[in-house]
């Protein structure tokens, strides 16, 4: 059989174990958006049992006989090609994934099936007592899944390599620090500023129905395909890919709060664009598969803020906003753009400004650190939370909802996920500079209501190579330049020099 022969039969068994993953990121879906209460139990049985048959798939030992015939091949010759890529990236999950026992995977499926509804009732209760004993045995089986698979005594390196393949906790951990320390003297100079910011303009009412008329008509200004997605509701803003062509976004309302669901539906729209962006016919390969869950964050981010809270997009888009909201009429152009910018220190995530997001994405890497490494016990969690919010930020949490349970991602077993943000809030401001250098005045192009050109340099740039590169390597390759946070520095200082009458 030649290689080419073998590399068919492999790329067609990985094409149906995608259609069975497929099928678990409906019920998924489904779980977050539509699953009546009384269903949830069964859910979770279903989800464990379609967890069992996607591993024992993807550890079949005829996999690991094909990849061996292949690895040596000529189609594995150019790692970024197309075939290359395929037989070594699969190689590399199959060897990683041969080391979890289906029991373990069994477990982790159902536990943070189960995790998510118990997180989203003992959010809703605000009783962290109610949520403990599942989180404990959540961090229980990633350790377990941590050391099946072998480290160097770095848990985090492992799970970390699940959304960004290759990188190392130290190296991240590095570059947090460096970002902490540009942000800390930025976020202080912005409190100790005089500028009077009408932050109670995105506070008044804003009827939930033209929320999200207006927020449609953003994402698909923005270029998120309508016809190959939808927009529902759910507890905690995500978008999942349940096909080629089924792309789905949620978000949430609040009436006295315009920035939650306008910026949270641009955010997942960018998810969504990126996911749309990838080859159609490369679906469920690494070619076809997003790169990392940093550049993942670097779409979102970029079009959530570097366009979506930009001025040129406000001065097109503005004009649309005050027409939907009679809250709107008597407020400048100036004073909406200041207001939407604010700065401050806050106590939710989702909701934060782009000069203090990443000290809270920064709070969250350590402590799930610690949690992994037993150097914090999760009965402590709340504590440490509110004494970092306190160190970092000059907040305390009021409630433990509005604290360490404002997140699903520990309860869905996301851990090592949350460093992406603050990468994917680097890449986006590289990507983003560098586009406006190779395509012009961006910023003009807003005004005009202009995305398509930015859209369309993106789907050539990043989406359409799939996960053909490692994301440094993308980097690299797009930018002329590694990963770098002083373009987001200079972006952030720029903008919030402009906003809060900062001296240089």
């Amino acid at each position: 059989m030649s290689a080419q022969e073998i590399y068919d039969q492999l790329t067609e068994h990985i094409r149906k174990t995608g259609y069975l993953k497929s099928t678990m990121a409906l019920l998924e879906w489904d779980q977050q958006t539509q699953l009546p209460n009384a269903g949830h139990a069964y859910r979770a049985e279903q989800i464990m049992s379609l967890a069992g048959l996607i591993h024992q798939r993807e550890v079949d030992p005829q996999v690991g006989q094909w990849l061996n015939e292949l690895a040596e091949s000529d189609l594995a010759n150019d790692r970024h090609s197309i075939t290359g890529s395929t037989i070594h990236e699969v190689k590399r999950q199959f060897e990683k994934k041969a080391k979890l026992p289906q029991s373990l995977v069994e477990s982790l499926a159902k536990a943070t099936s189960l995790g998510q509804r118990i997180w989203v009732e003992s959010r809703k209760a605000d009783d962290f007592k109610k949520f403990a004993p599942q989180l404990k045995e959540i961090f229980r089986l990633k350790r377990e899944e941590a050391d099946a698979i072998g480290h160097d005594n770095c848990r985090y390196d492992v799970l970390l390599d699940d959304f960004e393949p290759g990188a190392k906790t130290s190296e991240i951990e590095a570059t947090l620090q460096n970002l902490r320390a540009e942000l800390v003297p930025l976020v202080k100079a912005i409190s100790e500023s005089s500028a009077e910011i009408p932050v109670e303009i995105v506070q008044r009412e804003f009827p939930i129905d033209i929320q999200r008329e207006l927020g449609i008509a953003a994402a698909q200004a923005i270029g998120f395909d309508f016809e190959r997605g939808r927009l529902d509701v759910t507890a905690h803003p995500f978008c999942t890919t349940l096909g080629p062509k089924d792309i789905r976004i949620t978000t949430r309302y609040n009436k006295n709060h315009f920035n939650g669901a306008f910026f949270g539906t641009l955010h997942e729209a960018g998810h969504g664009i990126y996911e749309q962006g990838l080859d159609v016919e490369q679906f469920g390969l690494p070619s076809g598969t997003y790169c990392s869950l940093g550049i993942h964050e670097s779409q979102s981010r970029l079009w959530e803020n570097l366009v979506g809270r930009s001025w040129g997009f406000w001065k097109y888009f503005y004009p649309q906003a005050q027409q939907k909201y009679s809250s709107l009429s008597n407020v400048s152009i100036e004073q909406f753009y200041a207001a939407i910018n604010h700065s401050a220190p806050s106590l939710i995530r989702v909701e934060a400004d782009e000069a203090t997001y990443d000290l809270h994405i920064i709070i969250r890497f350590e402590l799930e650190k610690a949690l992994l490494d037993d150097e914090l016990s999760v009965d402590d969690l709340p504590g440490a939370w509110n004494e970092k919010y306190q160190q970092y930020l000059g907040v305390q949490p009021d409630s433990d909802a509005r604290g360490c349970m404002q997140d699903v991602h520990w309860s869905a077993g996301l851990v090592g996920y949350f460093p992406t943000y603050s990468l994917g809030n680097i890449c986006a401001s590289q990507f983003f500079a560098h586009a406006d250098s190779e395509l012009g005045n961006l910023e003009e192009r807003f005004e005009q209501g202009e995305f398509a050109s930015l859209k369309h340099w993106l789907n050539t740039h990043i989406h359409a190579l799939g996960s053909r590169y490692r994301s440094s390597e993308l980097v690299e390759k797009v930018v002329g330049q590694p990963l770098n946070h002083e373009k987001l520095v200079d972006h952030l200082t720029t903008k919030f020099g402009k906003i809060y009458l900062l001296s240089a």
